[in-house]
């Protein structure tokens, strides 16, 4: 097995809410999001007690981006992890204000594994970014309270594949 070839079950990936659907918007540095970014580096990490060594990131705004960190902030601490960046598009980030598109290619400098789903952005891409996450993942982590969306529909695609699904509020 090379260092990139993963199972099923020692995979897990993340859906989450943008900053429009978060209580605190971009204030990251409300204490709400400080305690989910908490919150999701301890769920990855009791992920890689139980064995998960690889965790996909979709790099939207927001909460996939916190995911993203955490996943990194756990490769630091153990150096068999490895971040798979999943992109729907080549262009995800091209319309995102400047801020963002640096957090985000610096995110994606750091992730050890690339895949681009589409070379261009098409109507579907971002449902089969988040189906090849699930199909490739035992577990997903969500951010999640209910609400109509991306996230719920990954959700209920993970719940019918028979992962395991573990809800953070937001």
């Amino acid at each position: 097995m090379t260092a990139f070839e993963f199972t099923k079950g020692e995979t897990c990936c993340f859906s989450g809410y943008r900053p429009e659907k978060l209580p605190w918007g971009e204030r990251e540095d409300d204490e709400r999001c400080r305690e989910l970014k908490r919150r999701l580096f301890h769920v990855a990490e009791a992920l890689y007690v139980s064995g998960r060594r690889r965790f996909i990131c979709g790099m939207a705004r927001g909460c996939d981006m916190y995911f993203c960190e955490a996943a990194l902030s756990l490769r630091d601490i153990n150096g068999d992890v490895a971040v798979e960046a999943a992109l729907p598009f080549a262009e995800q980030a091209e319309r995102w204000k400047a801020a963002w598109r640096e957090r985000y290619f610096k995110l994606l400098s750091l992730c050890d594994i690339e895949t681009h789903i589409s070379p261009e952005y098409t109507r579907d891409c971002m449902e089969r970014r988040n189906r090849y996450m699930v199909d490739s993942s035992s577990v997903i982590i969500t951010v999640f309270d209910g609400r109509f969306g991306g996230t719920m529909y990954t959700r209920g695609y993970a719940f019918r594949r028979g992962l395991e699904i573990i809800d953070i509020a937001p």
